[in-house]
């Protein structure tokens, strides 16, 4: 089974540790890193990391994606470029010793309908019954949900098996495209079903309100306090064992990247949502936005506890 990812909305990650960071004040850098980011390329370097190979189809601001693409092929992953005008977008996340990280993301690259058009193009041949067709992150500028929505339903025509995972999309977008996956966040889902949900007994309770939509698989990922699945092979809940976090930037993405590689080895769905929390969980435990380590995906998944 084949894993096809798509990012309209690429960024450059760039993390800055700071000793205290103080709101209103000039605040010195300790550490800088940059990494290559956006929700399918993160997705497609977690795969890859993991000996789970797919082709990453990218939007590339013509303007500085020079190096974003020498860091692709650097992660050794199969992509396929579409450039337009414009630059990449930079997201700053800033870490203090003290306190929790934030984030400042600004706009990147406007993509037309045409483009989006163009894309589809390319992708929609490859798409069949053995293939999963993940569309992930915000949409960019000069989109919106309608405007890609006849695509998707071509996508889940063809049979292949579309996961979504965007803030983007509201619960009426989800109800309307009804995709084979959907993993929204605790804040995510809090918005989805209009309702502050705290618990995991609560997320699956929500998760089993949007199934009842159509949707065939809610994963809803609530942290540290793990994870839970609304499928039509019955409804999952896991915990997760503790960890010392270093960065949850693209922990999420780690997460649909670990559902669906187990999905395409034929693995059941509590298999599939053990296997989204092992890679998820381990991605906590790198710097950034790299990917999540394989030792340490095994590691967390013999600790997973089904609840």
């Amino acid at each position: 089974m084949k894993i096809l990812t798509l990012t309209l909305n690429p960024a450059f990650d760039i993390h800055c540790g700071v000793k205290k960071f103080l709101p209103e004040r000039e605040n010195y850098m300790r550490s800088y890193r940059r990494h290559i980011g956006g929700k399918g390329v993160n997705i497609s370097r977690a795969l890859h990391e993991n000996g789970v190979e797919s082709t990453a189809f990218v939007v590339l601001g013509k303007q500085n994606c020079a190096d974003f693409e020498r860091e692709l092929s650097s992660c050794g992953i199969s992509y396929v470029p579409v450039y337009v005008d414009g630059r990449i977008r930079e997201n700053i996340t800033i870490h203090p010793e003290d306190a929790p990280e934030t984030r400042i993301s600004f706009e990147g690259c406007r993509v037309s309908k045409e483009t989006a058009a163009e894309i589809f193009g390319m992708m929609l041949p490859l798409c069949d019954e053995n293939t999963v067709f993940t569309f992930n992150g915000r949409m960019p500028a000069g989109l919106a949900v309608r405007d890609i929505a006849p695509f998707l339903e071509k996508v889940k025509e063809s049979g292949a098996h579309l996961a979504i995972d965007s803030g983007t999309f509201t619960m009426e977008d989800f109800a309307a495209v009804k995709p084979w996956l959907i993993k929204p966040n605790q804040e995510e889902i809090s918005r989805c079903v209009g309702r502050e949900i705290k618990t995991l007994a609560e997320a699956l309770a929500a998760a089993r309100e949007i199934r009842a939509l159509g949707i065939e698989n809610v994963m809803v990922s609530m942290g540290g306090a793990g994870a839970v699945l609304a499928s039509p092979e019955g409804d999952f809940t896991v915990a997760v064992p503790e960890i010392e976090v270093i960065s949850t930037i693209g922990a999420g993405d780690s997460s649909v990247a670990g559902f669906c590689a187990a999905f395409a080895e034929g693995k059941t769905m509590l298999e599939c949502l053990i296997n989204a929390v092992s890679y998820g969980s381990a991605a906590c435990l790198t710097a950034g936005t790299n990917p999540p380590k394989r030792e340490d995906v095994c590691e967390i998944r013999k600790k997973i506890k089904r609840v």
